[in-house]
């Protein structure tokens, strides 16, 4: 293995106790469309632990009792849904059994690709993540390479817990540039040379025998924090300052807005006042993406000479100070306080939050949440968007917004792709094929 793929060790849930589990969406599912539908809805109120019992989907859907126990009926056979342990329930009588998916029936495949990073995770039915990896992963040496160690990472990680290829459901993938979700095929990504329009869905589909969703890596980041927080804090707008800079937005009902195109969000080549000299990827000049991200930070940094002293076993600083080649690099003078570095990220964070002023009018979320790298090392950048926000932006559009850090770091491209994941299994269509699946392997 290259140095370029350097892996950190696979890591289990944390024994300290599970997250919260993000929610799923029930939206547009009604129990007298058919079938499919009735499993998807059913299976989905049991999965968000909006129902633990027969009695308890019989009153959340309407539906008369011998309909509801037909369809758990098949559920159960089909190996779907597990009952055991009991409903406490007050008065008199036997205390209804508890349903729950069953946590085998199926396993969701996440890769959550960053320009130079990856997360790849194996999760189970019940969203509980079985094995997480992170990887050096350059995307700019192309598609073939980047998919062929996606393809080894994922049954790496598969075998470690137990299972097979063929357990895998569903495999969903971010990319950080935008995306035909219908094709399942970057568009043009600037930063993803030799990536336009290939077919990534098709051959992730191909390699592991279920369907593939590709996305576009923020809105799994939005997705994944806004189903993991309260419904209230919707709708949601999730900014990743990183190599690029990207949005994703999450209406109050909980879904994806991707645009007529998949391009909403794309907000990185908006146009900032006082940027006409930077010229940008796209080809454009004075986009937000050129003057403030993550890279042009550190552009910045590098042209102002700071870099980071080397120092002797006994702890003297040597007189040479190292060039900062990597966002690594400026994050760590962050944490050091290097003043330089944090004057850089003040200034950016100026910039970046006279757009995020002009999307709140857009937009009016309820939320607004800063993720990427640097944000983890910088209240500087929080702390100046939010400064440029509430004062540009209007009273009305504010006076409900929250300003903050992401709530789930790192991982929130990983969970919004397991919420998209299970909710693909638990569609009505994907329910139906998991049933028939099942049957077909009794039958054989």
């Amino acid at each position: 293995m290259t140095a370029a793929h350097r892996a950190v060790a696979p890591s289990v849930a944390a024994a300290s106790g599970p997250a919260p589990r993000p929610r799923l969406s029930l939206l547009g599912l009604h129990p007298r469309s058919g079938p499919g539908t009735i499993y998807s809805l059913l299976t989905r109120l049991i999965a968000t632990g909006s129902a633990e019992s027969r009695v308890d989907l019989g009153s959340a859907t309407g539906l008369a009792r011998s309909t509801v126990g037909d369809h758990l009926d098949r559920l159960l056979a089909a190996g779907v849904l597990v009952e055991g342990g009991t409903v406490a329930r007050g008065g008199r009588g036997r205390p209804p059994q508890r349903l729950a998916l069953n946590r085998r029936a199926a396993v969701v495949g996440v890769a959550a690709l960053g320009a130079r990073r990856a997360r790849v995770a194996v999760a189970d039915l019940a969203q509980t993540v079985l094995a997480e990896e992170e990887l050096l992963l350059d995307v700019a040496r192309g598609p073939e390479h980047c998919v062929d160690v996606v393809t080894e990472r994922l049954r790496r990680l598969l075998a470690a817990r137990g299972y097979g290829a063929e357990a895998v459901g569903v495999v969903v993938v971010g990319v950080p540039g935008p995306v035909d979700v219908r094709a399942g095929t970057p568009v043009r990504p600037p930063i993803m040379p030799g990536w336009d329009e290939y077919p990534l869905g098709a051959v992730l589909s191909e390699r592991f025998g279920c369907p593939a969703l590709v996305d576009n890596d923020v809105n799994l980041m939005a997705l994944g924090e806004a189903r993991s927080l309260d419904p209230g804090e919707l709708p949601l707008l999730f900014l990743k300052i990183g190599t690029g800079i990207g949005g994703g937005l999450v209406s109050a009902s909980g879904e994806l807005h991707r645009g007529a195109d998949g391009s909403a969000g794309d907000i990185g080549h908006i146009r900032v006042p006082g940027g006409d000299d930077v010229v940008c990827r796209c080809g454009n000049i004075g986009c937000v993406e050129a003057v403030a991200s993550a890279a042009a930070m550190l552009e910045r940094v590098r042209r102002a000479g700071t870099g980071s002293a080397h120092r002797d076993p006994r702890g003297s600083a040597a007189p040479e100070r190292r060039e900062p080649r990597h966002i690594d690099d400026l994050r760590a003078l962050l944490r050091a306080g290097d003043p330089e570095a944090v004057r850089v990220v003040r200034e950016s964070a100026a910039a970046i939050g006279e757009i995020t002023a002009l999307l709140v009018h857009v937009y009016n979320p309820a939320r607004i949440v800063l993720g990427g790298a640097v944000s983890q090392d910088s209240d500087d950048l929080l702390a100046g968007v939010r400064g440029v926000v509430y004062r540009r932006a209007l009273p009305l559009a504010t006076r409900h917004l929250t300003l903050a850090p992401s709530v789930l770091g790192p991982s929130a491209g990983v969970t919004g792709g397991i919420v998209l994941g299970v909710e693909h299994i638990l569609s009505p269509d994907g329910i139906s094929h998991l049933m028939a699946a099942a049957a077909a392997g009794a039958a054989g």
